[in-house]
């Protein structure tokens, strides 16, 4: 008898333990990606009234980084950047004409770019692209032909394809609170199929959190990559019912918190299949803040500046990476770039790097499972085709400034180069260039090494239909 009641218990036990655990090897990795959300806009990151307790949550069980950056300070390149692994003037997706695609653009991502869901894709994952896409709204473009199984979302910006009206002729001071989604005529696509137009945007943070949650339940027995991008904070600012009027820091706080709830259901789904441990999430955002928009727009905290610029409000955003299990939580201050999320995840998922391409993507494994140095040890800010800065180590060195939105300046190019410590003076504050030429002189030497080996791709984006 007690020997059967033995044997019941082990293959109880046994049972659960399989129930439990990964049905592969190979991680799953969730990319969310907001869209003008500033560094300042995380209860972790410092924000004093916006609640964010899901994604401190994940901070405190994971690795928050405090010095990682985007591959530039709009969205359209930066998107190109995080899925390619490359600065997105080899790609083409830059330009000196247009900083964006619009709804009449003629080109997008070149078919010959190599994304991270086509990495993945090849190695046996379920790939799935939800939200915002902006990387071309043509079927030949869209992500269902870039490596992912799965598309439903928005293919650009959520305030494109505006209807004009008398309302709207104070484009930076017109208020939100009383536009509709029907102002504003974007499709919502679900693979290469519109199926709502204009799109319900007061629950589209909810559906894109919804849909997350059903591809994890649908393909949790094969390993997943779900790139989930909000088109939100981005303006104009929708939240569903339930979290209307729930932050003190108003709509744009409504907005972050709802976004914060969707991230809280996924990792509990996770947590409830069984996936938690066999999953690396990583939350950041394309760029900065929308200053101009005021109390519509987020905050960059101690950094200067925002969206469209080069200074680090533009660039430098919060990231958090969470992986019960394998990563050791901690504050990361070394260097990192979403870049960086192509060689990372694609030497975790045992596939190959291509090797007909320059990557300017480093492997941040060391970094995330052995708090060891990283590998990245400088930034290149391009705007448009232009290298506007460059960090080497602490220091971050600025050829050309130049205000965006009417904000911060005319262009200027500096000779000798602007200089900071951005250990000492994250806010860039105080030049101290005249103390350390051998700093510039390292830093010139990176730039000439780029430039020699840059071949730069035919621009996608000045062409419009």
């Amino acid at each position: 008898m007690k020997n059967l009641i033995f044997t019941l218990l082990i293959t109880c036990f046994c049972s659960n333990l399989k129930s439990q655990s990964p049905k592969h090897e190979q991680p799953n990795f969730i990319i969310i990606f907001t869209d003008d959300m500033g560094y300042g806009d995380l209860g972790v990151y410092g924000h004093p009234t916006i609640k964010t307790p899901n994604l401190d949550q994940m901070a405190f069980e994971g690795q928050k980084w405090t010095n990682f950056y985007v591959g530039a300070s709009v969205c359209t390149p930066s998107r190109a950047a995080i899925l390619t692994g490359r600065l997105p003037i080899r790609s083409g997706m830059t330009s000196k004409k247009q900083r964006v695609l619009f709804p009449d653009s003629k080109n997008g991502l070149p078919a010959s770019e190599i994304t991270l869901a086509e990495q993945l894709k090849g190695v046996g994952y379920k790939t799935a692209a939800i939200g915002k896409w902006h990387l071309g709204h043509k079927k030949q473009y869209l992500p269902t032909n870039n490596g992912f199984d799965y598309y439903f979302g928005i293919p650009y910006s959520n305030d494109m394809d505006l209807l004009q009206g008398d309302e709207f002729k104070n484009y930076w001071n017109r208020s939100y609170d009383s536009i509709e989604p029907a102002h504003f005529n974007v499709p919502l696509i679900r693979n290469t199929a519109i199926i709502e137009r204009p799109a319900n945007q007061h629950t589209i943070i909810k559906r894109y959190s919804e849909e997350t949650i059903n591809y994890i339940k649908k393909n949790k027995d094969s390993p997943f990559f779900v790139y989930l991008a909000h088109n939100l904070p981005h303006v104009p600012l929708f939240v569903s019912k339930e979290f209307e009027g729930k932050s003190k820091r108003g709509l744009y706080g409504d907005v972050i918190e709802e976004i914060d709830y969707g991230v809280g259901e996924i990792i509990k789904t996770l947590k409830e299949e069984g996936l938690a441990e066999n999953t690396i999430v990583v939350f950041t955002s394309d760029n900065g803040p929308w200053l101009p928009f005021k109390l519509n727009g987020g905050s960059a905290g101690l950094l200067r500046a925002g969206k469209g610029s080069t200074w680090e409000g533009g660039m430098r955003e919060p990231a958090i990476f969470w992986a019960p299990g394998r990563i050791k939580p901690a504050v990361i201050t070394e260097i990192g770039s979403t870049m960086d999320l192509f060689s990372t995840f694609s030497n975790l998922a045992g596939a190959k790097l291509p090797h007909d391409r320059i990557l300017d993507s480093h492997d941040l494994g060391p970094v995330l499972f052995q708090q060891k140095e990283s590998t990245r040890n400088s930034i290149i800010y391009y705007r448009g085709n232009e290298i506007y800065a460059v960090r080497l180590g602490d220091f971050k060195a600025h050829y050309i400034t130049q205000g965006v939105y009417g904000q911060f300046g005319k262009r200027e190019e500096h000779n000798p180069p602007i200089l900071y410590n951005l250990s000492h003076d994250p806010g860039e504050q105080f030049n101290i260039n005249n103390q350390h030429p051998d700093i510039l002189k390292e830093i010139n030497n990176l730039v000439e090494a780029h430039k020699s080996k840059l071949v730069v791709g035919k621009d996608q984006l000045a062409e419009r239909e």
